[in-house]
């Protein structure tokens, strides 16, 4: 009876269908008792504790994953050992815990090489590799996958062998070898077609056509997706035809033709939303503002990647962490350059320099922020901040902006303005975080004698008065209309009278021990590579 529970079971795992995988599982655990072996209970709960890690649920399958672990050492059950130190290891991966999970990744092989049971050495390899590559380690990478490859090909496993392939062809694209890629990627199909798998096939060539995308092979690219997009259509796979919409947007805009990378692009997104898969939601949208991008549409490349941000954000506690974490690192420098160009593209009409300012001043926050210990998404915050500081400013007459003498009471009051209407041209961008309070409260002054709100002391929000501190420096080293820039000895002895009035001290302070170690004059030197990165 067991028997049926767990293959029942397996189906619904396989098709997806968490909760009755769980409750299939669970049904057979309680009959094991009576009808089962101990490492039958040892394989149920790993795979009990797989579909909890699925579910996203990663401490609960940790948990599972410990039992399973200690009937199989109780029993001495080798293999199973080495396949529950493996899911415990994919775990730790999950939760971002790359040191921890590749010790556990070495003991499964190691144990896994005891049992003598190749297949599980391969898996273990193949494990090995992503996380190799999610590190950035190609050498290591290639060397595990290439471990698991010889496994599969003495065990005559052709299916495995081209998932093998195609990871070994995914890092060579990866590090530019396209001639290499293309190669693993043409005797990954092989391998897939002898065993008439066309999901494989058709996969193989959605990564092969995304290898000549970026190498501007653009026929090869487009022939490719269209066989990818024939075979997804056949088997019905409404993820593989996001993949392959996704692909022939980002095809169709490198090549100039808008329209059809707008059509394939919504596509792409619609089929992604449908069956749930944020991951590839995310990488959708952030396609989509590379297209704004290139239309010169910088709000809207702004807004596609704050929808990105935010799904990558919900993916950090359901999917594999080190994984996520590298796709948003690698969406940063876009992101960064996206909220320079709408802040000069707003802005900008009132006061052209508008744009270098905000970069110095983004780069100077960045710099004492990291020196106060802000890190992480906050570090992020910061900087997007500092480059939207003064965006309300379009709200601003230029005339005011620009005006030589001194401020009528209804000017000042005008230029005030700029901090609150900031804030909400920021809110409505809907940023994955809170950047408001920056553009909002970077003109609030330590004594409480600022704008817009008064606030004093630490009742400031922190980011606010790192750029403040920034926004002073800056304002001071530049010419203004009404007065010729101050040398670096004079800005300071003014930031100096400042400190404990309009400057957080301790900000201060560190700021000016930056000076001293010469790190301001690096950053001011580098603020402008923004732009190019």
């Amino acid at each position: 009876m067991h028997l049926e529970k767990i293959e029942a079971a397996r189906r619904a795992e396989r098709a997806g269908l968490w909760q009755e995988a769980l409750e299939r599982y669970e049904e057979a655990l309680r009959l094991l008792p009576g009808s089962g072996s101990a490492q039958d209970v040892a394989q149920v709960l790993r795979w009990i504790g797989t579909v909890h890690r699925e579910r996203g649920e990663i401490e609960l399958a940790e948990e599972v994953y410990e039992a399973s672990l200690a009937v199989a050492e109780a029993h001495g059950l080798t293999a199973d050992a080495a396949a529950v130190w493996n899911c415990l290891a994919i775990a730790r991966q999950y939760r971002g815990r790359g040191e921890e999970a590749e010790s556990l990744y070495t003991t499964a092989r190691d144990l896994a090489a005891k049992a003598e049971d190749l297949r599980l050495m391969a898996m273990v390899d193949q494990n090995l590799g992503t996380l190799a590559s999610i590190r950035g380690r190609e050498a290591e990478a290639l060397a595990s996958y290439r471990g698991a490859l010889d496994r599969y090909r003495r065990l005559g496993d052709d299916l495995s062998a081209a998932g093998a392939l195609t990871n070994v062809g995914k890092v060579y694209a990866r590090i530019g070898d396209t001639a290499r890629a293309e190669s693993r990627f043409a005797a990954a199909i092989a391998a897939a077609e002898r065993m008439g798998d066309a999901s494989i096939v058709a996969h193989i060539e959605l990564n092969r056509a995304q290898l000549h995308i970026r190498s501007q092979r653009f026929e090869d690219a487009r022939e490719l997706c269209d066989r990818a997009f024939a075979g997804m259509s056949r088997m019905g796979s409404k993820t593989g035809l996001a993949e392959a919409y996704k692909l022939y947007g980002m095809l169709y805009r490198e090549i100039g033709r808008t329209h059809l990378a707008e059509v394939n692009l919504s596509q792409a997104l619609s089929l992604a939303q449908m069956v749930e898969d944020r991951l590839l939601e995310a990488e959708t949208w952030t396609e989509w503002a590379n297209l704004h991008s290139d239309c010169g549409r910088a709000r809207e490349a702004l807004v596609a990647l704050n929808n990105a941000h935010r799904l990558f954000l919900e993916l950090r506690a359901t999917r594999d962490v080190l994984q996520v974490e590298r796709l948003f690192e690698e969406m940063q420098p876009r992101f960064l350059v996206a909220v320079n160009a709408y802040g000069e593209q707003v802005a900008g009409s009132s006061d052209p320099g508008i744009g270098s300012h905000s970069r110095r001043v983004a780069s100077y926050a960045a710099a004492l922020g990291q020196a106060v210990g802000v890190s992480g998404d906050e570090a992020i915050v910061l900087r997007t901040g500092a480059l939207l500081h003064d965006v309300g400013k379009v709200v601003v007459p230029r005339s005011v902006l620009s005006k030589c003498g001194q401020l009528t009471g209804a000017e000042w009051e005008a230029v005030k303005n700029h901090t609150v209407a900031g804030a909400g041209l920021v809110t409505d961008l809907d940023f994955a975080w809170d950047i408001a309070p920056i553009a909002r409260h970077h003109h609030e002054h330590w004594d409480g004698s600022g704008y817009p709100d008064r606030l004093r002391g630490e009742d400031i929000p922190l980011l606010a008065r790192v750029v403040c501190v920034a926004d002073v420096y800056d304002a001071l080293t530049s010419a203004r209309a009404y007065r010729p820039a101050l040398d670096n000895e004079e800005a300071f002895r003014e930031m100096g009278r400042m400190a404990g009035t309009t400057l957080d001290p301790r900000l201060f302070s560190t700021f000016a021990d930056m000076a001293a170690d010469g790190v301001l004059e690096a950053v001011g030197r580098n603020a402008e590579m923004l732009v190019a990165a």
